[in-house]
């Protein structure tokens, strides 16, 4: 379950937060605008995540992906804007 520490560490300079709560989290990316829906599940690590993205509010989400923690899924949503706008990041 997400707490203060873990939603503390949605950069709100670099995300609009739409919702959080315990278990989920919906975030907007200032830079690309596209929508991210993050999903606490538990399994099969404590803090998995499922990350779930749209590029149009109008739009389903799909599934982009997993991360293991919080930080984790912030950071490949970040490296996902960077190859959205096209600013390549070092191997």
């Amino acid at each position: 379950m997400f707490n203060q520490e873990h939603l503390s560490q949605i950069d709100k300079q670099y995300f609009n937060v739409i919702m959080l709560d315990g278990k989920d989290v919906t975030i907007q990316s200032r830079n690309t605008g596209h929508y991210w829906y993050l999903h606490y599940t538990e399994y099969p690590q404590d803090e998995s995540l499922v990350l779930f993205h749209k590029h149009r509010f109008q739009h389903p989400y799909h599934q982009h992906g997993r991360a293991n923690t919080l930080r984790q899924a912030v950071k490949s949503i970040q490296g996902h804007d960077k190859w959205q706008m096209g600013i390549n990041t070092p191997n």
